[in-house]
């Protein structure tokens, strides 16, 4: 099949107008409104569609150069680092630990529900880690990694990964605000049940900014942004060194942490605005690239197992998320917030939270504790909870002689 490439700096135009034109669809589209779905989602999708009807009608393949959106990834997460300040934990430490806990439970469920469709399909066990939190959870990323690492014992695992992380991002930006919206709407909740919230909304409103938009400003805020990608590239290199592999958004992260709370310790200002403005581009950007480059007549081959497998994950994420996530967190505005980006979390990757959590806040109010917790989470917590969670379902007795047996196989086979 013939390949038509758009280079980089063509794709990122395309990315603008996808979100352009998802700006349009969620105005126009009252599903879409209703239900807060991130504008990434509905032009992303919108797009990959326009790219499958390409190939189906006789077209070349499109193929978008996404090297623009690792970057994306680093400045969004290095911005989240820029918010995290320690004076702000505290008014989040019992329900981030709540939440940490309740993320460690999920991800045993969502490796079970795995395991049991995998084992019902008469597959491999151990293929369904990759349709549980190898693929869903962890992402793409996480997906090629355990792929890589059990292409002998589970042949195949690495596409089938990718193909899961795939709709999972998809399905995490779709079910988030419905999920929001549904507990916001039974309970009627809104920002003022959020008392957590206040004390942080008084300090984020107590100091506006009354310097000018000049390029000074604007080329601080590059500047730092930058340092904190270029010196998270160094650390995640020494750890690398050391035998530990770390995703590469979370040393960008954690430099973000380390110089927003250094700039507290000296008393400088470090303007949140100017930062929350390029980490909501950024995200928005990383999404739309994300969606819009979906390979769906790669993925068409196995629809109706990725049908079945999404649909389980979807139910066991939303009522986990309603039954167990929502009471713990207090059965309020915040705790609804934080259900919405959980979803995305559970089902495609921190990215998709935030902008679960940016759709339902633009139109119902801030969140500040949930905007706290949910990335702290998502970035420090679930990528370590899940590799542990992995490993100890892979030594378990039934993984290691089902893996064995299929090796025998293909060795057999070669």
């Amino acid at each position: 099949m013939p390949e038509f490439q758009f280079p980089v700096v063509d794709t990122l135009i395309i990315s603008i107008i996808v979100l352009y034109i998802g700006n349009i669809l969620t105005r126009r589209i009252s599903f879409l409104e209703k239900y807060s779905i991130p504008q990434a989602v509905s032009g992303g999708v919108l797009c990959s569609l326009i790219v499958l009807a390409v190939i189906k009608f006789g077209g070349p393949k499109i193929v978008f150069d996404l090297a623009l959106r690792d970057a994306l990834l680093l400045a969004f997460f290095s911005t989240v680092g820029l918010s995290a300040k320690l004076s702000r934990l505290a008014a989040g430490g019992k329900a981030l630990l709540i939440l940490v806990i309740c993320a460690a439970i999920f991800l045993i469920i969502q490796n079970t529900v795995g395991i049991f469709v995998a084992m019902a399909l008469g597959k491999n066990p151990a293929y369904g880690l990759f349709a549980g939190s190898i693929s869903f959870a962890g992402g793409h990323g996480t997906a090629i990694a355990w792929g890589q690492e059990l292409k002998e014992s589970l042949p195949g695992a690495d596409l089938m990964g990718v193909a899961f992380a795939t709709f999972g991002l998809v399905a995490g930006g779709v079910i988030g605000g419905p999920v929001g919206e549904r507990l916001i709407k039974k309970y009627g909740l809104s920002t003022s049940d959020a008392e957590g919230d206040k004390p942080m909304m008084a300090e984020k409103d107590a100091a506006p900014s009354p310097e000018p938009v000049t390029m000074e400003r604007t080329l601080r805020t590059v500047f730092i942004l930058a340092i904190c990608i270029s010196l998270g590239g160094l650390v995640n290199d020494y750890f690398a060194a050391e035998g530990v592999k770390l995703p590469g958004f979370l040393t960008s992260m954690m430099v973000g942490i380390a110089i927003t709370n250094f700039a507290d310790v000296f008393k400088k200002q470090i303007r949140q605005q100017d930062f929350d403005k390029v980490g909501e581009i950024a995200l928005q950007l990383f999404l739309a690239m994300s969606l819009m480059s979906m390979d769906l007549n790669a993925l068409a081959g196995g629809f109706n197992v990725l049908f079945l497998v999404l649909v389980i994950q979807v139910l066991a994420v939303t009522f986990f998320a309603a039954l167990v996530i929502f009471r713990l967190m207090g059965k309020n505005y915040d705790a609804a917030v934080i259900c919405a980006g959980f979803a995305g979390l559970g089902l495609g990757a921190t990215p998709v939270a935030i902008a679960n959590m940016n759709a339902i806040t633009r139109k119902h109010g801030p969140s500040f504790k949930a905007f706290l917790i949910v990335p702290l989470v998502g970035a420090f917590f679930v990528d370590i909870l899940n590799a542990i969670i992995i490993k100890f379902f892979l030594g378990l007795p039934m993984m290691q002689e089902a893996s064995e047996a299929t090796a025998a196989v293909v060795n057999g086979i070669a």
